[in-house]
């Protein structure tokens, strides 16, 4: 039980030190490549690894839905993980129990590798390296740039938007009024490196009338920001008169959401903007995380209205 506590100390202490742990697994060999990649997902949205279950198949259910799965008692959609992809695994052995955006589903998988500790700098944004839509970044697994493996970490929201479409919202869905107010030509300056989820946040702040600036990884918008600290310092007026707030994700490529917001808050301008973390990685530890390096505000993906609350809050 002691060496179980200390490894979950151990991983809660990544948040916040720009690093991260990433679970490796195998979905069969590419379609059309013909290749057979290492793909990768954050371990703190996995639940558990199974062999695979019973399954119970559901009429009507959608394309990439095999079926339901009991687990523990709990009734979950398994997903055809290797079919969204476009692999051809010789078997499915292993199920993947996800926590993600409030809900609970199993993926389905070839079978695991292992789980390797990274930092956040040995990722780099798939939308730079041409990597398709249902990836949001490649992380280098070894020390080698040229010669290492490389893993592609899926950006589960867009599979799962394609997966279980009726579970997720488009972003624009605000059914309740919220009075929120920034200076005039100030931003919100928001990070999120899902393409998915990028979308939704747009759709969700222009609905509330909110002008934004939008970013992919949290060293973009740090790279931005300060550049906009000093356009305010020059200018000589307050740095909320240009950015009325930073609305940041957690896992992102290059730098992620906790040491971003560190950044902010020890920045001798920026320290006066409020921050709000937007992120798929719901619980307690990470709001208490949040808390410890200055954030104003923690919101779980994806409830608009939610999110129009918290940013109304900090505003």
């Amino acid at each position: 039980m002691s060496s179980m506590l200390q490894e979950v100390n151990e991983r809660s202490q990544l948040a916040g030190t720009n690093r991260f742990e990433l679970l490796l697994f195998q979905l069969g060999k590419n379609a059309k490549a013909g290749t057979q990649e290492i793909y990768g997902i954050n371990v703190f949205k996995v639940r558990e690894a199974l062999v695979m279950p019973s399954i119970t198949p559901m009429p009507g259910a959608p394309e990439y839905v095999m079926g339901v799965a009991n687990i523990r008692g709990q009734i979950i959609p398994v997903v055809n993980l290797p079919a969204i992809v476009g692999c051809e695994p010789a078997d499915l052995n292993i199920l993947l129990v996800t926590e993600y955006e409030r809900s609970i589903q199993g993926f389905a998988v070839e079978d695991v590798e292992e789980i390797r500790r990274l930092e956040w700098g040995q990722v780099i944004s798939a939308e730079a390296a041409a990597a398709g839509s249902l990836v949001t970044s490649l992380a280098r697994l070894d020390e080698d740039d040229e010669k290492g493996r490389l893993a592609l970490v899926l950006d589960v929201e867009q599979i799962l938007r394609l997966a279980l479409p009726a579970r997720f919202k488009g972003g624009d869905e605000v059914t309740q009024a919220h009075d929120v107010q920034i200076p005039q030509g100030a931003v919100i300056l928001y990070a999120d490196d899902s393409g998915v989820a990028r979308s939704q946040i747009e759709k969700a702040l222009t609905h509330l009338g909110l002008p934004f600036i939008g970013t992919k990884t949290g060293k973009e918008a740090w790279e931005r920001l300060q550049i906009m600290a000093k356009e305010a310092k020059a200018a000589g007026i307050p740095i909320r008169n240009k950015v009325a707030m930073v609305l940041t994700d957690l896992e992102m490529p290059e730098m992620d959401g906790f040491t971003l917001t560190r950044h902010l808050k020890e920045h001798d301008v920026l320290k006066d903007v409020p921050v709000v973390i937007h992120s798929s990685l719901s619980g307690t530890a990470n709001e208490s995380h949040a808390n410890s390096v200055g954030a104003n505000g923690y919101v779980a993906k994806f409830v608009p209205d939610e999110l129009a609350r918290a940013i109304a809050k900090v505003l």
